[in-house]
């Protein structure tokens, strides 16, 4: 996609937004995909094809050419190809002439030097704008403020705004394999505020190289994170408690841990591969070296170990019921809905302490042993 050749993407303006320099510093490092973006990347691809397919767009099919086409693959995209046709149905219900586009390359250069990116839908009615991205991954991601978004959307404000008149910015991230869609809304002139005295003046400093160094979660995907020391003081800064026993900190010492707590882990097990990588690359550590960790046993050939079993007479296999997960892709999801739909629940998750800007409901203790009693009796 184009976008990956953008020094300033959309995709990571979290990460520079919050740290200029970072994008300079990183720009010559090898950055090798994932298989997580190898499936996301085939997954917009196929997306793509269903919704031109469903606009009357001539395209060709994909998927002999998708290395991870499966059935989750396609349920997935349908699904996002349907939501992307029922808004146009909403904005047609509005307008008589609602415009789409697909894939729509997106300049936002005048607030972004050389900056550009990658629509996957847009939708333009009745002075409204509405951006839709589909996100094939499992992790969470917010609409709200979502700055990739929003420089999708100045660059689509700078490209159609002078044809079609629009005054309402509508983004929606779409993510069906979290069964999630989150959506913001804002005027053009919040959009166009937020470009001109945040995005633009920060980008300038990052296009440059210029600014500081700020440690945060936008690190998770900064090509420097494993040797960056602004992120290695910020996560020592932990030190300072001296690790003393929690019942001896102060109730501020512990909301300060807990504030970095996850990042600390995070740092140091990314610490812990980048070493292992040196080393496996023929770095010699001072303190450090190689060593096999521990196996376990495995057989030679599992047909001749089925083969020797059955014929001692004995049952090779552990037969046990499928998990959800794996019964779904065993029975494709229409067939799984309507066979199990009325077996399936979804008891509370596991309690844990998040910080309050969370969107999760609050629990508190009493409803908890209310509900757990409300169980019981029902058992």
């Amino acid at each position: 996609m184009p976008e990956q050749h953008a020094l300033l993407s959309a995709s990571s303006s979290h990460r520079w937004l919050h740290c200029p320099p970072s994008a300079r510093l990183t720009e010559h490092m090898s950055n090798k995909s994932s298989e997580f973006a190898a499936q996301g990347t085939d997954a917009h691809t196929l997306g793509e094809y269903k919704l031109k397919t469903l606009l009357g767009i001539a395209a060709e099919n994909p998927i002999p050419n998708l290395k991870y086409y499966d059935e989750e693959m396609e349920e997935c995209t349908t699904a996002y190809a349907t939501f992307v046709m029922e808004e146009l149905a909403k904005a047609k219900a509005m307008t008589a002439d609602p415009i789409v586009i697909v894939e729509q390359r997106l300049d936002y250069s005048k607030y972004v030097p050389e900056g550009f990116g990658t629509g996957d839908s847009l939708i333009i009615a009745d002075g409204t704008l509405s951006i839709i991205d589909l996100k094939y991954g499992n992790l969470i991601v917010d609409a709200q403020d979502n700055p990739q978004m929003m420089c999708y959307a100045i660059g689509a404000i700078e490209q159609f705004d002078g044809i079609y008149d629009i005054q309402k910015v509508k983004m929606a991230i779409f993510q069906p394999r979290r069964e999630t869609i989150s959506t913001y809304e804002l005027t053009k002139e919040q959009l166009v505020s937020w470009a001109e005295n945040t995005l633009k003046p920060t980008a300038e400093f990052a296009f440059k190289g210029e600014g500081e160094f700020v440690s945060g979660s936008w690190c998770r995907w900064c090509l420097a994170k494993n040797s960056c020391r602004a992120r290695a003081e910020h996560n020592l800064a932990l030190a300072k408690h001296e690790f003393k026993p929690p019942t001896l900190l102060s109730d501020d010492e512990i909301e300060d841990v807990l504030a970095k707590v996850d990042g600390l882990v995070l740092w140091t097990n990314d610490v812990k591969a980048y070493a292992l990588e040196q080393a496996l690359s023929g770095k010699n550590w001072s303190h450090f070296k190689l060593v096999n960790g521990r196996s376990t046993r495995k057989y030679t050939n599992d047909n001749d170990v089925v083969s020797v079993v059955i014929k001692a007479g004995y049952d090779p296999y552990d037969k046990k019921l499928l998990g959800i997960t794996a019964m779904t892709k065993s029975l494709g999801k229409a067939k799984f809905d309507e066979l199990l739909s009325d077996y399936i629940i979804k008891p509370p998750g596991k309690l844990t302490l998040v910080t309050n800007d969370d969107k999760r409901q609050a629990v508190t203790i009493n409803n908890v042993n209310e509900e757990f009693n409300n169980l019981t009796e029902d058992q």
